[in-house]
């Protein structure tokens, strides 16, 4: 009988030769056929709130997939996510409170993580080198460096790696990237990119407080700096603080800047980076982040700006979007929709919307992606890298208030105090992957 790691490994072998009828391997009929008890793909889920338990559910949509183990530093959500994963599946999953002893586990396939930024890097390289895929959250991580890392990592150990940049995925952005790259637009000057939300505030700050029952609160900051527990800086908020997260810019600014740089053909750096920023529209804001940023990235013959303020209001009724201006038209695109605004009658009017499918065929690439060990997913490691390094490139000359040029083959800054932020110093015991 055949194994479920001797079926992967002979279905990508296959997939390689050409051997996998077209029937099999399409999208509609992947998952169409009654899955035998030994072609299962067994995930385990690390990080079990918010996008990490959403991105469950969709996993769970393919009848082959059984999450075997759940982990978590909070009790009571690992308890409750539990109780969650037996009404909609039959068998029960291991808990665990140290990812590290659920990746020893040899019958995983493949893990999803879910967890605050600061942690993406050692629990996905520690996936790699122990033979898992890997589904993580964006940004792909809280530093240039640990990009770079994770990037390293899952190309030495041949792992196949999806970045939660879900966009990439979505129909209607296809359509956008296809009528770009028509030409109709004519020569696009500028793209705009701009995300305003409230939650890049917080108000009302409370004190410090004991670390509330049931949570690992050591093991949650991890390699971050030793720090007293306030609920303002955790579930949720964490992301508006330096050690834990990028606030706007990386949480909605690798999403947008994605479809930015992809609508530009950008692979690489830009010639310079200028940024302003503070916390200009609540000065009481308790984040260390920035309610308020405006961000230039400088080409040879076109600019990229991105700007976010904690004020949801925004261009052409968005409060999140962007746009490409071209000599032709101007193409507005968010996750609603994308239309074309012509300029002097020279193009068609056009609007387009999405099938909202989006994450799910996101999940689904992946998984296909896992059976056939083709390594070029719908967002691959390297894209995930490039659009967070965009984000921190943001974030870092805005923090050291100066324009910035930044050589992404000798990993150096033209700043002394910028290339004190390009790789964070891990706490101990934990140690900064070296690879």
């Amino acid at each position: 009988m055949t194994t479920r790691r001797e079926f992967l490994k002979k279905m990508g072998a296959m997939a390689a030769t050409g051997l996998v009828m077209p029937t099999i391997l399409s999208e509609n009929n992947l998952f169409a056929r009654s899955v035998a008890a030994n072609d299962k793909i067994n995930i385990a889920l690390i990080g079990c709130r918010g996008m990490g338990w959403s991105n469950l559910n969709d996993f769970l949509i393919h009848p082959e997939v059984e999450c075997v183990a759940l982990c978590d530093i909070d009790k009571s959500i690992l308890e409750n996510k539990a109780s969650e994963l037996v009404k909609m599946r039959s068998g029960k999953p291991e808990l665990y409170g140290d990812y590290r002893k659920l990746l020893e586990r040899k019958d995983i396939d493949a893990v999803i993580i879910g967890t605050p930024d600061h942690w993406h890097c050692l629990q996905m390289v520690d996936a790699c080198s122990a033979g898992k895929d890997v589904y993580v959250e964006k940004p792909l991580a809280n530093s240039i460096a640990e990009c770079d890392a994770m990037v390293a990592a899952a190309k030495k150990y041949n792992r196949v790696v999806q970045v939660g940049q879900q966009q990439r995925s979505g129909n209607h952005w296809h359509e956008m990237k296809k009528y770009i790259d028509s030409g109709k637009l004519g020569k696009i000057a500028k793209v705009n990119v701009w995300a305003n939300f409230g939650y890049a505030t917080i108000l009302n700050p409370v004190p410090d407080s004991p670390v509330p029952a049931g949570i690992d609160f050591e093991t949650w900051l991890g390699p971050a700096p030793k720090r007293t527990f306030n609920e303002k800086r955790f579930h949720g908020s964490w992301r508006m603080f330096w050690d834990y997260g990028g606030g706007l810019m990386t949480d909605w600014g690798v999403h947008l800047m994605d479809m930015a740089l992809w609508g530009m053909n950008v692979n690489g750096m830009p010639n310079r980076i200028l940024s302003s920023g503070g916390n200009f529209a609540y000065p009481e804001n308790y984040a260390e982040t920035f309610d308020t940023l405006s961000v230039v990235y400088e080409f040879d013959d076109f600019t990229i700006q991105w700007s976010n303020v904690s004020i949801e209001a925004g261009p052409y009724g968005r409060n999140y979007g962007v746009e490409f201006i071209g000599t032709n038209g101007i193409l507005v695109a968010n996750r609603e929709s994308w239309e074309v605004y012509p300029v002097q009658n020279k193009i068609e009017a056009i609007k387009s919307m999405p099938n909202y499918q989006d994450h799910r065929d996101h999940v689904t690439n992946f998984l296909n992606c896992m059976k056939t060990r083709e390594m070029n997913t719908a967002c691959t490691v390297d894209n995930g890298s490039l659009c967070a390094k965009y984000a921190h490139l943001g974030n870092i000359s805005a923090r050291v208030r100066s324009a910035l040029v930044y050589d992404d083959v000798k990993k150096t800054f033209n700043h002394r105090e910028a290339n004190k932020l390009i790789k964070p110093d891990y706490r101990k015991p934990w140690k900064f992957p070296e690879l």
